[in-house]
């Protein structure tokens, strides 16, 4: 594979050079372009690449289709797993710093949020194997830097915590290697969820439809990809918790995931000569959000269309901070709206708490467009159903916590909603007439831009134009 960091790590979005003492508050700021920073005060040799893709309005670059196509397009691409392949060496063997000389105080890892506990590594994505089968995991983790050697990690009880539990109950370390910065894909790939067990580098291998190469590790038995910018390697030791947090995540809140968390202990740091360190902005429309809505909304669109009767799913799309999910659909009976939603609510994501659902003439990327179906096509006696005492993602702090960070058991209880926001259905045709959309006389064949001075900046409803109901 081709460098693609810094050369198409938004998929063709626009970059700015800068040169910032503190680059933090221009990724939060940028929301319409990735940003490279250089010369960072303190690193003058680095580069820092931040908001790649910026915005999930830009994502679609990354697939090569339209805004609209662009979860069916994950879909297909993840429809069989790709592979991977073990070579010799590659980029991130350019320079290697092994035992004392591994010092991660050198990369420009910096405090993202003004609450945050320290400086954080947000960008890494941790490798990690079952240790009795081999197979291997790869997921999103923060680390707080916590020395030269040291960081602190929150690992959610999901996959890679099972990985860590087999370790801790025989007593051993559990190898690990954070890869920071490559294609975005892997990143898509790393916040996919589905079935313990796949290995999320053959779903970026599988995003990307080519081979990913691999390399081994120098001082843990594990394969990082050949390509990418940074690798460091060291291992997670059973039995030790440490004060870590707080962190400015996804939802937009510090606090979650908080407490005594385990600790990674570095063994060694290899990366690229000229490596670009790559830094993800945390919060509820930002990068790190970005990454994790568009898998998700693809895993729930997979399983929506695997429960049988719900072939006329159309789309599916995740709201700010990930806990609502929007299903765009042709609900053809009564009742069929919120049997979707239910399933919605019920996969192997465990974000979802709101599940609303609205029909094709209603664009569910234009959050206005969805309040207005909410608005106007809501009886809430007949189409809000609450489900209460669900299990609620461990990191929702709007529900009630039960056990504690960095120890088994920990999660929340709380309600979970469905909203149906659909017109009557196909089944009932003269109610669902009376719901059709107003639409002024011309909209077929009146564009604005034909009548605006050549260059002018396109209609600020041009997405209404581009996709007309």
């Amino acid at each position: 594979m081709d460098r693609s960091v810094g050369e198409s790590g938004s998929a063709g979005a626009d970059y700015k050079s800068c040169r910032s003492a503190d680059s933090d508050g221009g990724v939060w700021q940028a929301r319409d372009r990735a940003l490279l920073f250089e010369n960072l005060s303190g690193f003058p040799r680095w580069r820092c690449l931040g908001q790649a893709p910026s915005d999930v309005s830009l994502a679609p670059l990354a697939f090569e289709c339209q805004r609209n196509e662009m979860v069916p397009e994950f879909l297909r691409r993840t429809e069989r797993l790709g592979t991977t392949r073990l070579v010799q060496s590659g980029p991130v063997k350019e320079k290697k710093m092994i035992g004392n000389e591994a010092d991660i105080t050198k990369l420009p890892i910096h405090q993202a949020g003004v609450r945050d506990g320290g400086p954080y590594i947000g960008s890494g994505l941790m490798i990690t194997k079952n240790p009795e089968t081999g197979r291997r995991n790869m997921s999103f983790h923060r680390l707080q830097m916590k020395g030269p050697r040291k960081t602190g990690i929150f690992i959610y009880p999901r996959h890679a915590w099972l990985n860590y539990q087999l370790y801790e109950q025989a007593g051993k370390a559990m190898p690990v290697a954070i890869m920071i910065g490559h294609h975005p894909m892997h990143y898509f790939a790393a916040a996919t969820t589905t079935q313990y067990g796949v290995d999320e580098l053959e779903i970026a291998s599988a995003l990307l439809d080519e081979e990913v190469e691999l390399v081994k590790c120098e001082t843990v038995d594990i394969e990082v990809p050949a390509h990418a910018e940074i690798v460091i390697e060291g291992e997670i030791p059973p039995k030790v918790r440490e004060d870590e947090g707080p962190f400015s995540e996804f939802q937009d809140y510090y606090l979650t995931g908080s407490g005594k968390n385990p600790v990674v202990e570095i063994k060694a740091v290899t990366m690229r000569h000229d490596a670009i360190f790559k830094t993800v902005q945390n919060g509820s429309e930002v990068e790190g959000c970005v990454y994790h809505k568009v898998p998700m909304s693809a895993q729930i669109l997979r399983r929506l269309r695997s429960v049988g009767g719900f072939a006329e799913v159309k789309n599916v799309l995740v709201m700010p901070g990930i806990f609502t999910v929007v299903v765009q659909m042709n609900p053809r009976y009564y009742g069929e709206a919120k049997n979707v939603l239910m399933a919605v609510l019920s996969g192997e994501y465990q974000h979802p708490k709101i599940a609303i659902a609205v029909d094709e003439d209603v664009d569910i990327f234009n959050y206005a467009d969805v309040l207005w179906a909410i608005s106007s096509r809501v009886n809430p006696q007949e189409d809000i159903v609450i489900i209460p005492g669900a299990k609620i993602h461990a990191m929702d702090a709007s529900c009630r916590e039960f056990g504690s960070t960095g120890a088994p058991g920990w999660h929340r209880i709380g309600g979970k909603m469905i909203i149906d926001a659909t017109k009557p259905p196909e089944c009932d045709p003269p109610r669902r007439f009376e719901f059709e959309r107003l639409r002024p006389m011309g909209w077929e064949t009146v564009r604005l831009e034909d009548f605006l001075p050549e260059g002018s900046p396109p209609p600020r409803f041009q997405s209404l134009l581009d996709n007309p109901r």
